[in-house]
């Protein structure tokens, strides 16, 4: 997904077929459950597809910036923003009809995944929400006011990675959600994305870097071998898929890397120089 209403599709994420979006704005985030493709972007736009080639625009009820989204528990949620803030929350049981939730919180929501029978949705200054079904939400204490980015699951851990105002890259883990610990980066890097696969956390961040940890709290840097920013990062299919798009959208971006390891990558041909913000995988 990227700016300008950019979907780019791959049954093997080395091909890269480019797809009709309807839109025109810039698309954040897809993701992928009960037989549904969700994209978010800005202005409130969700896109809904059954197969990934065929799109259809949706109304979500609000105009605020939709950054991420994510589904468990029967149930899609999808958090954002506007200028001011907002913490926009929204919910949905089919992707198709939206309500807007309470989340206590006026800063801006980057991010959210659902794992271990835990919503948690990241934003601002070191805000950390949870939520066991999407409506009601509970403010935790991160014990950072860092800018956090990135949250995945894995090897019964919660990894969340953000900025770097303190002098180096932010990473907290958890077990249940609810209780934070500040871990060690070795990096002075903002981090950007996080997944889990093949047994290893994967981060992302500024000018093509890569990191990879055995147990979400020590990184060891790895060469990307390209300049822009990364953004998000998955894995799915035995291959860890990175999307590049610079911070400053006069820069392009439209890099795609693949690695079975998370160790040596591959640039892949995307067809596209818009930035591209997100990736996911259907099972």
């Amino acid at each position: 997904m990227g700016d300008n209403g950019t979907i780019l599709t791959s049954s093997d994420a080395t091909t890269w077929t480019s797809r009709t979006s309807g839109s025109t704005e810039h698309l954040y985030a897809v993701t992928y459950a009960n037989s549904t493709f969700v994209i978010m972007g800005t202005s409130g736009t969700i896109l809904t597809s059954s197969d990934g080639t065929t799109w259809t625009s949706r109304t979500s009820e609000t105009t605020n910036d939709l950054h991420r989204g994510t589904y468990g528990n029967s149930t899609f949620v999808v958090v954002g923003d506007n200028a001011t803030g907002a913490g926009t929350i929204l919910t949905s049981p089919d992707a198709i009809t939206w309500t807007s939730r309470t989340s206590g919180t006026s800063e801006r929501l980057w991010e959210v995944t659902y794992a271990n029978s835990t919503f948690v949705v990241l934003g601002t200054t070191g805000t950390i929400l949870t939520s066991s079904d999407g409506t009601s939400w509970t403010s935790r204490t991160s014990g950072t006011t860092e800018h956090l980015w990135g949250v995945t699951y894995g090897n019964s851990t919660f990894v969340v990675v953000g900025d770097n105002e303190t002098g180096s890259g932010t990473i907290l883990t958890s077990s249940d959600g609810t209780t934070w610990t500040s871990r060690t980066s070795g990096t002075t890097n903002e981090l950007w994305g996080v997944t889990y696969g093949n047994s290893t956390f994967v981060v992302v961040g500024p000018s093509g870097s890569i990191y990879t940890s055995s147990d979400g709290t020590s990184l060891t840097s790895r060469t990307s071998g390209i300049t822009n920013d990364l953004w998000r990062i998955t894995y799915g299919n035995s291959i860890f898929v990175t999307v590049s798009g610079n911070w400053n959208p006069d820069s392009g971006g439209g890099d795609i890397l693949t690695s079975s390891d998370g160790i040596s990558w591959t640039s892949r041909t995307s067809g596209t120089t818009e930035r591209l913000h997100a990736v996911t995988y259907k099972e």
